[in-house]
This record gives C-alpha cells, structure tokens and sequence, in this order.
C-alpha cells in the first residue's frame, strides 16, 4: 500500500503552494489526502490506518504533524505497526529539527523515500475536559503560561506573514497580562512559575535550544520553569536561550522525570505542538521508545 500523506494546504504560506505543484508528479507515488479544517487531520489519518496504511506522513508544520499522530493513536495497537515521516512545510518545524530532518523539499522527499527508520519517545498529555478524562499524544513540545497567553493572540494571517516572529511579537503583548502561577512536580520536588515548557527533546520555536542536554529518546520529559517574568528578564533570558546557558540562568530552573504534573493556581490552559490542546490540571509522561520515524540515514 502506498504511503498516505496528509496535506495541510495553507502550512507555510508559500511552502505549501510548492509543495501542491509537485502532485501530480507524485500522486503515482504517495495516496494524497488533503485536510480541509481543524481535526481533519486527525481523522483521515485514523482513517488510513484503519484502511491498513503502515507508513503516514504528516506535510505542514508541528500542528499538522500532531493531529496525524493522534489519528493514530485513536486505532489500537497501530504505533506498533505504524510509522511516520515529516515533510516540515510549516512556521516552526521544532518536531522535524529535533529529527534533523531537512527543511528543503527534495531532499525531505529523499529522506522519506530511503525511509531510514528509528524508534523515538512519544509523549503523552492527560486531563480532564467536562468530567470526561482526555488523553492527547505529542511528539516533542508542551506547555502553560505565558507561552499560551501569546498563542492566544496569534492569528493565521500573522503566522504567514510573519513566521515564527509573530509569536514573538505576541509574547511580548502577553507581558503586559496578568500571568498565571504554574507548579510542576515530579515525584516529590515542586518548582513554581509563570511559564513552564516540558520538552520531549531540546527544542523549543524550531530554533532555541530550552532543554540542554535532552534527547528524545532518553525515556525522559525535560521541564523549565520561568519565575517572576518581567521585561528586566528579557535580556538575561534571551542571552541564556541564544548561548544554550538558559538553564543556569536567574529565575529558570528545570527539572526532569518520566511523568510530570503541572497545575495553576487559576483556570489556566496548556499547549501542545503550539496549538491549544486543553486545560489544567494536566499530567505529561513519556512512553519510551514508542514512536517509530523516519529519519536521516545515519552516517
């Protein structure tokens, strides 16, 4: 059966555009489904695996990349027989970096067409949404606070003019917010802030190195945690993101474990892969070695 891929056709602006002139010269192939709204993704993909496709790939960016991972995960039993490609069409790509894969059209359709394949950790978020327990599956990215109070505010027209910069720009709106006070806890420490990221790997916006020393798969979640945000952190931060030094930096502390447990003091939301996925309080844990992808050859 012919590798499925899901299409999101307004990922990356002009990317996506590119990417649809190369159809009809690959619809031989790869069987292509293209999204049409929020969730499609999620479904065609149960869909495909349901219809006895072994190998998904997800074309658009992190968002895209996890409604194809849940679609799988709604099928029993099928990460066992499932893999998954990335072609990273999208603003940030943090999922396809954290793989090495290229950012370059052909030479991601090379990878995928070698299909050099690695198991990797998948990560998975519970809550509870409207009393009913919500279990939602992410590849390298989770969060709460102030990173959530600018996705809040980014639209799509900003993301496609602006790339990964808009959600830059809505940060710095969100300073000016009233903030939330997170606490995460693994086993028996508790760290508190204003912003908590949990990484499954070491990066976070595609580019910044949060998580040092992280691999996605060390069996590990990786937390930082930024107290007492204000606009006199900006630079110290900044300077600790830009050396890799963030994690020695005053007012970030981390922490690590295999299951992970954020709360707020106030009706606060999470995000997965940049995208709203839910509300506190949530537990994050990891399922090492779960994930099969394909990758890069080795050299």
């Amino acid at each position: 059966m012919r590798p499925c891929v899901l299409f999101n056709p307004v990922a990356g602006g002009r990317k996506a555009a590119e990417f649809r002139d190369r159809f009809s010269g690959l619809r031989e192939e790869f069987d292509f489904r293209e999204t049409t709204s929020a969730g499609s993704a999620c479904r065609k993909a149960k869909e495909a695996v349901e219809e006895g496709c072994d190998t998904l790939v997800a074309v658009g960016g992190d968002g895209t990349f996890n409604e194809v991972l849940n679609g799988v995960g709604l099928v029993p039993g099928a990460f066992e027989r499932v893999r998954l490609g990335v072609l990273p069409l999208g603003t940030a790509n943090v999922f396809a970096k954290e793989l090495d894969l290229p950012l370059d059209l052909d030479a991601a359709l090379s990878v995928l067409r070698r299909g050099h394949e690695r198991t990797v950790d998948l990560a998975l978020a519970t809550c509870t949404e409207d009393g009913r327990e919500v279990r939602r599956y992410f590849g390298q990215l989770g969060g709460a606070g102030l990173d959530v109070q600018a996705i809040e505010q980014v639209n799509w027209e900003s993301k496609k003019r602006f790339g990964s910069l808009a959600y830059i720009e809505a940060g710095l709106k969100a300073l000016n917010e009233s903030r939330q006070h997170l606490r995460v806890s693994v086993e028996d420490r508790t760290l508190a802030g204003e912003l908590v990221l949990i990484g499954n790997g070491r990066y976070y916006g595609g580019r910044f190195e949060i998580f040092t020393g992280a691999h996605i798969s060390d069996g590990l979640l990786h937390a930082a945690v930024f107290q007492g945000i204000r606009w006199s952190s900006l630079v110290p931060w900044g300077w600790g993101i830009l050396t890799r030094t963030i994690s020695e930096t005053r007012g970030v502390s981390t922490l690590k474990g295999r299951r992970l447990r954020l709360e707020s003091e106030e009706p606060a939301r999470f995000q997965l892969e940049g995208d709203l996925a839910g509300h506190l309080p949530c537990t994050f844990e990891v399922i090492p070695g779960r994930l099969r992808v394909i990758v890069p050859d080795i050299p």
